[in-house]
């Protein structure tokens, strides 16, 4: 084999796949790593662990070889790290060993076109290449032989600009959540035409994500009802003496007019004939309040219908049902299904349910519509039970595109953080139609959020693709337009806030990274962003004038310490344009700007600066929410808490800050006899302070991605830290880090590896009163505070920086730590 090139050049290209069959070999050519890497060496160096799924199947396939990236050759199939990425280009060529016909198969019509019938002399190949742009995650292709399937090739293409595990499970995860939730939002403000059709049926992991949001407000709902339960007046007969009949309708006097005998002479009594008779007994009417109403049956039924799925996905779960067997099962999960099964079963056992008959037909009343209780308990068994039918790009797109994900993201997160802190008085991302609701997001149409602020009623608007026209020279379209109002002005501020799935990671050797020197959005993004502040214009009695008062690019990316030298983002202070990170696990930045843009005055907005001034960790830790770790130390208390979903701790115990904790998790002690570590996680419902004990009751029990192991560290009482740490670390010490310098340390050294080890000064992380070092890689980073030194500690001697410089370069330890990778 001739041995590659690992400088970089351009030309290191490789045999990435080579697969033998008895009729043809197939070869697929390109390279084994991606733009943000300097050469196949320094993508070797890089500790990450992804691992590449390559599938093959056919008949007569003899032996298939893929490059690994360890050894620098063809190997045996197996597990291997990824080498194909999204803008790659690859070249695949079949060459026949006999005389039959082959054509190459792919589903997408471009991709088919791409690899077509090449003559070669006498005889023929396949030739062509193939590139995936934006879209990652599988993709199949055919070798066949008229109709004939001979070869099916299976390939996993991995994103360049996300973390595919983290960041792009959590793209999508986001997108799912917010739209649900703007869709019950939908249903919450209106009702239920007879036009409009709920469909579909959610599968088993669907309907549970559903039932765990929405148990406890359809439980509140069922309890609306029994306090103000809908009811009417229903006539009742009965048989009574003569001397009590009181009220006589129509069907007693047909009885009576009947049973003529039952009238007896009187002496006074009722007039017939001139005499006075009294019946014996008659049929008397009276009017009751009656609670079996459809509409009471009908919530019966619901309840009942929610108890049936909840009794079929816990048989689904079960360890011993073979047929439904699946890594969903665990006893958390089991114990959240079962505890809400329990409730159910309890509130259909009380008196007023169980009394009332189930409904022997469909209803269509307004009760169930704007009645309290009945409407929120309605909307809330449409949405679990029946699925929503949101008919749009954002759920038949495929999730292969990541660049149009990337962008419905960032407008739904944008909205998601205006709905933290402000009303949302209207939106027409949901809309509704004969066919069901739908999902108005898509390219060339408009869609819009409307919200008020709490204090000064003044409206913030976001815009998806915004139509600009009328202008001047020509029409111009943002992504995303916020557009604020403010007391006194008879004009908006408008903001551009564009998602370009674009970046540039300034490699050593390029003109990007000699200018720049750490990632950050496209120069040409840069520019749009410029013509979108000065293109937007509007004329007011005389001349033109902007708009915009300023344009930002949203691009992919989450060191946001290391961007913060960046020129384009100190750009945004100066003019107005620039660029911002903005990923699921990076958004402190834009959030603490969005609000900076509404809580500033007009007079500020046209004076100041965009970015407040000041320190960006410090917004970083405005933003972030921080959580709790408490001590399990025994079984007992183990399963009293996760069976009650609350935790306790004494009062003296908690130190000055715990009230702004927003999650408890749970560090389970040896002793419990469980996995030792942090494992379980939930969100603060409410805090209740009985004596000389808190009492903090989470929604539901939730598992984090990993378990945070202890590695021979412990906690004595409790620890304080973010959801954002707690979801990252692997280690019980990693928890520790509170100072700036000590996150970005930290933060720097992620980027490297996923694999960091902290030493403390204290075996027990709350006693802890510093880091001693990092270890990375086979080196070790010490930071002394007090004399503001860092230490680089490698295999090839020991570097120590000024700390300050640092600071001020926070790529200058990331470029430490690769130089030291590398050479």
């Amino acid at each position: 084999m001739i041995p590659l090139p690992l400088s970089g050049s351009a030309k290191e290209e490789v045999e990435l796949v080579k697969i033998e069959t008895t009729r043809f070999s197939l070869v697929i050519k390109g390279k084994p790593y991606h733009e943000r890497y300097l050469g196949l060496q320094q993508y070797r160096s890089m500790d990450f662990h992804d691992v590449m799924k390559f599938l093959v199947s056919g008949d007569d396939v003899e032996a298939v070889k893929v490059f690994d990236v360890e050894k620098l050759e063809l190997v045996e199939n197996g597990e291997h790290r990824p080498i194909f990425f999204e803008n790659g280009v690859y070249t695949v060529m079949v060459t026949p060993k006999d005389d039959g016909e082959y054509s190459f198969y792919h589903e997408h019509p471009l991709l088919k076109k791409a690899v077509d019938r090449v003559n070669v002399g006498n005889s023929y190949a396949l030739l062509g290449n193939l590139q995936f742009q934006s879209e990652i995650g599988f993709t199949t292709f055919e070798i066949r032989e008229g109709n004939e399937t001979l070869l099916e090739v299976t390939l996993e293409i991995f994103p360049t600009k996300l973390n595919y595990k983290e960041d792009y499970q959590a793209l999508l995860e986001e997108v799912n959540d917010e739209i649900y939730n703007l869709a019950f939002h939908f249903l919450k403000k209106t009702y239920l035409s007879a036009s409009t059709k709920l469909e579909g049926n959610p599968s088993p992991a669907e309907f549970f994500r559903l039932i765990t949001v929405y148990f406890h407000s359809f439980m509140k709902a069922m309890d609306q009802i029994e306090r103000q339960p809908h009811h009417k007046l229903v006539k009742k007969h009965e048989m009574v003496r003569g001397d009590r009949l009181k009220n006589l309708d129509s069907t007693g006097r047909n009885y009576l007019r009947k049973n003529s005998h039952l009238l007896q002479p009187v002496k006074k009594g009722i007039d017939i004939g001139g005499k006075q008779f009294m019946p014996i007994k008659g049929i008397s009417s009276k009017k009751e309040i009656t609670y079996d109403t459809h509409e009471n049956r009908f919530v019966k039924w619901m309840m009942q219908r929610i108890l049936r799925r909840l009794t079929q996905l816990l048989e689904r779960l079960q360890p011993n049902n073979k047929r439904f067997s699946s890594p969903e099962q665990n006893e958390e999960t089991i114990e959240i299904v079962v505890n809400m099964k329990i409730k159910l079963e309890r509130k259909l056992r009380s008196p007023f349910w169980n009394e009332l008959s189930l409904p022997d037909r469909m209803v269509s009343s307004l009760v169930l519509q704007l009645a309290t209780g009945y409407r929120d308990g309605y909307q809330i068994y449409l949405t679990v039970m029946k699925g929503l039918v949101l008919h749009n790009n954002i759920y038949k797109m495929s999730v292969k595109d990541v660049a149009t994900l990337y962008e419905y993201w960032t407008y739904l997160k944008l909205g998601q953080i205006l709905g933290r802190k402000y009303e949302l008085v209207s939106q027409d991302i949901i809309k509704v139609s004969r066919d069901g609701l739908y999902v108005n997001l898509e390219a060339n149409k408009k869609a819009e959020r409307v919200y008020r602020h709490p204090v000064t009623n003044e409206k913030i608007t976001l815009t998806y693709q915004k139509h600009e026209g009328n202008l001047p020279t020509v029409t111009q379209k943002p992504d995303t337009m916020l557009s604020i109002e403010k007391k006194g002005e008879s004009y908006s501020f408008n903001y551009v806030f564009d998602a370009k799935y674009r970046i540039d990671f300034a490699t050593a050797d390029s003109y990007y990274g000699n200018r720049y020197q750490t990632p950050g959005p496209m120069e040409d993004d840069i520019n749009t962003m410029h013509r979108y502040r000065d293109s937007i214009v509007a004329e007011y009695d005389g001349p033109y004038e902007r708009k915009a008062f300023g344009a930002y690019v949203l691009f992919p990316w989450n060191e946001e310490h290391i961007y913060e030298e960046h020129r384009f983002y100190k750009s945004i202070d100066k003019v107005n344009i620039g660029g911002l990170p903005f990923l699921p696990n990076a958004t402190g930045l834009v959030e603490r700007f969005i609000e900076n843009l509404i809580d500033k005055s007009p007079e500020q907005l046209q004076r100041d600066g965009i970015l407040p001034r000041g320190s960006l960790q410090k917004w970083k830790e405005s933003v972030e929410e921080k959580a709790l770790v408490g001590v399990i130390s025994s079984e007992e208390q183990y399963n009293r808490t996760m069976r009650a979903g609350s935790f306790t701790i004494k009062i003296s115990q908690l130190k000055a800050g715990w009230q702004e904790v927003k999650y408890i998790a749970l560090y389970v002690t040896k002793p419990v006899g469980k996995e030792n570590g942090i494992l379980h996680y939930g969100k603060i419902s409410s805090v209740d302070i009985n004596g000389d004990v808190v009492k903090f009751t989470v929604d539901v029990w939730m598992q984090l991605p990993k378990v945070v192991r202890p590695v021979g560290y412990g906690i004595a009482t409790y620890a304080m830290t973010t959801l954002r740490t707690l979801k990252q670390a692997k280690e019980l010490p990693e928890l520790f880090m509170q100072t700036d310098e000590e996150k970005m340390i930290w933060q720097t050294l992620r980027r490297v590896s996923d694999q960091i080890k902290v030493d403390l000064d204290h075996h027990n992380v709350d006693e802890a009163e510093k880091i001693l070092s990092y270890k990375v890689k086979e080196m070790t980073i010490v930071l002394n505070i007090d004399d503001e030194t860092l230490s680089i500690e490698t295999k090839n001697g020991e570097v120590n920086k000024d700390f300050r410089e640092f600071r001020r370069n926070p790529a200058m330890l990331f470029k430490v730590i690769v130089d030291e990778m590398v050479g």
